[in-house]
């Protein structure tokens, strides 16, 4: 019987290695998720959804496609190397096929043909094989030169940023930057030998035979070759790289329904391990206008990962979810810094003695109930106008929190007090199924999203009041009178990238004012800095992020600025450099019949300081 090489070993005992350590793990994961998500990987595994995932999985994991879009060069570095890489595995295991007219080819074979055919490929079929691999290595090898120069010269690519190695990150680092080096060098001095090599490995080999002692260097170059490949696979798990199995596994995942919950599982486990720390998230976060570059999502995830998360870098975030739409992964960033934010918070005691569970008593008459919310009665001129429309166009409604002490629960939420919020939460959902109405009108977003979201109350439409007053103007219940006002309109974070709403307002405006088209909206709008879900910034830092976008909005020159968040509202009008309104005041403007409204002054008097002091006091107790 005939041994392999020893040069094998390394890339052997590697594969065995990574092998047996993903299933392990993977297994692990898997067996922490839900009875119901396990469920639906059962239900899903063979239906057409695997198929969307294994076309995700050649898009985005091969051809990275996401972020070939928001950067060619950076794309085709990833390519490059992820889908070069994986057909030098594929052609290759074909060519061993042809060569030994087998498909049963041992893997080692397959990685180290050049060392095991020891004669040229004499059938076209071979020739053509032989050429296509060396074509492959040429192209991985291009990916190879542009992550070195990308290391030395980031900047020329286009990213203002990038994340730091750690040890087990440098390690794999190292050996992914040598495996292709040494299998070009081991296949050219192995067809300078037996002149088995192709349209670029023959030649080179040829030259190096004329220059160097190419019989004793081929076994130390395939030894290297081979040790490159098991290290690799040895520092995998410790390492950023381990993002390259567990996204696949994501993907499928994700295709078949399953979501990060407000628990730590196996699938927030799987998607923290799926990032990549590519750093292209980073130039999309806001924190760095107030020079805050520590606790973005990319950092935040590692840490999690590492066990080594800090509050101030949990909790020093808007978040506003404008790095999502940037990952090229696709990670549920917030849902994972919120969950965790709950596992990391001791909840405190919260009575909430002042909520009553008396009777409510609403007309049977009553169309919609109208949720305002905390920050909508910060902002009484919102309250005010959907007063008057509400009269204008007839309809019957109950204003839940009209004295004010019904919360949506999403604040506590954001801070990791999931508890409590549910307290809330379930108070709130007696009153609304009590009432008998079947549709709850929100002015705030951030309601809008945990009424949506976390309410689920099943026969209860819920709708932002952007949505509701297209619908009346739909249904001829408000008239349309077109000003001549040009108007840039901000989109909420909740609203548009919390909640996928981004048509209806600009729908809702444009029947009334010019909406001009900027050119960070929707997906890529700015968040104003007045978020409370994050409990570290300071006031002069959240100022600097809202001046930022101001700046932006203001070179439009418009005549005033619109959005449809009372929060957002409130934050932009203490920059007092341009009128701000929500889309409802717009609407009570236009359904004056001169034109004009009086819209009340906010800024942030005694009794104001004295309520957002109580809620960061309280998010602070955590």
């Amino acid at each position: 019987m005939k041994f392999p090489p020893s040069f094998i070993l390394p890339f052997t005992i590697g594969l065995l290695f990574i092998s047996v350590f993903l299933i392990i793990i993977i297994g692990i994961w898997i067996s922490e998720l839900s009875k119901i998500d396990k469920s639906r990987i059962v239900h899903n595994i063979f239906t057409r959804k695997s198929w969307l995932a294994l076309r995700e999985t050649f898009s985005e994991s091969l051809l990275h496609r996401k972020i070939f879009r928001k950067n060619p060069v950076l794309g085709y570095m990833h390519m490059s190397l992820a889908f070069g890489w994986f057909l030098l595995i594929v052609v290759g295991h074909i060519e061993a096929c042809v060569h030994y007219q087998t498909f049963k080819v041992p893997a080692y074979k397959a990685i180290f043909m050049r060392y095991f055919m020891t004669e040229p490929s004499i059938t076209l079929s071979g020739k053509i094989l032989a050429a296509c691999m060396d074509l492959l290595l040429l192209f991985v090898l291009s990916g190879v030169a542009l992550a070195y120069y990308k290391r030395l010269n980031s900047k020329s690519f286009g990213m203002k940023r990038t994340t730091k190695l750690k040890t087990g990150d440098r390690i794999a680092l190292f050996a992914l930057w040598l495996i292709f080096p040494f299998r070009f060098l081991a296949e050219s001095v192995s067809a300078g030998i037996h002149h088995n090599g192709s349209i670029i490995s023959q030649p080179t080999g040829q030259f190096l035979s004329s220059i160097l002692p190419v019989q004793s260097l081929e076994m130390p170059l395939w030894w290297s070759y081979s040790g490159a490949l098991g290290l690799f696979f040895f520092a995998l798990p410790v390492s950023r790289y381990m993002h390259i199995p567990v996204e696949v596994v994501m993907i499928f995942l994700r295709n078949y329904g399953i979501k990060v919950q407000k628990r730590i599982d196996g699938y927030s486990r799987i998607q923290i391990y799926s990032c990549s720390r590519c750093g292209i998230c980073l130039d999309s976060c806001q924190m760095a206008h107030a020079a805050i570059k520590d606790t973005q999502s990319v950092y935040a995830l590692k840490h999690i990962r590492n066990r080594r998360i800090t509050d101030e870098k949990l909790f020093n975030c808007l978040l506003c979810g404008r790095c999502q739409p940037d990952c090229p992964v696709g990670l549920e960033l917030n849902s994972l810094r919120l969950t965790q934010r709950i596992e990391s918070t001791k909840e405190y005691n919260s009575s909430y003695e002042y909520l009553k569970n008396g009777k409510v008593e609403v007309s049977p008459q009553t169309e919609v109930i109208y949720f305002a919310g905390c920050m909508t009665h910060l902002t009484p001129a919102i309250i005010k106008s959907m007063k008057e429309i509400f009269a204008v166009a007839g309809v019957k409604y109950w204003f839940m929190d009209e004295d004010k002490t019904a919360c949506c629960g999403r604040p506590l939420m954001q801070i990791g007090q999931y508890e409590a919020a549910r307290k809330l939460i379930d108070h709130n959902r007696e009153r609304i199924l009590a009432s008998g109405a079947k549709k709850l009108v929100v002015s705030c977003p951030i309601c809008y999203k945990v009424f949506k979201e976390d309410y689920a109350i099943a026969g209860i439409t819920v709708q932002h009041h952007s949505e509701y007053l297209l619908k009346l103007i739909a249904d001829k219940r408000l008239p349309v009178h077109k000003m001549p006002l040009r108007v840039v309109y901000h989109d909420p974070c909740e609203l548009g990238r919390g909640s996928g709403i981004y048509h209806q307002p600009r729908l809702l405006l444009d029947k009334y004012v010019e909406v001009i088209p900027i050119m960070n909206e929707k997906e890529a709008a700015y968040c104003c800095g007045g978020s409370l879900a994050n409990i570290k910034i300071q006031m002069n830092e959240r100022n600097q992020i809202r001046d930022k976008a101001m700046d932006e909005y203001l070179s439009y020159q418009p005549d005033m600025l619109a959005t449809a968040c009372p929060l957002c509202k409130k934050t932009f009008a203490k920059n007092r450099t341009l009128p701000v309104h929500d889309i409802a005041e717009i609407v009570y403007m236009a359904l004056k019949k001169d034109n004009k409204i009086v819209i009340p002054k906010e800024s942030f008097n005694k009794i104001e300081n004295q309520f957002y002091g109580h809620i960061f006091d309280s998010l602070n107790q955590h």
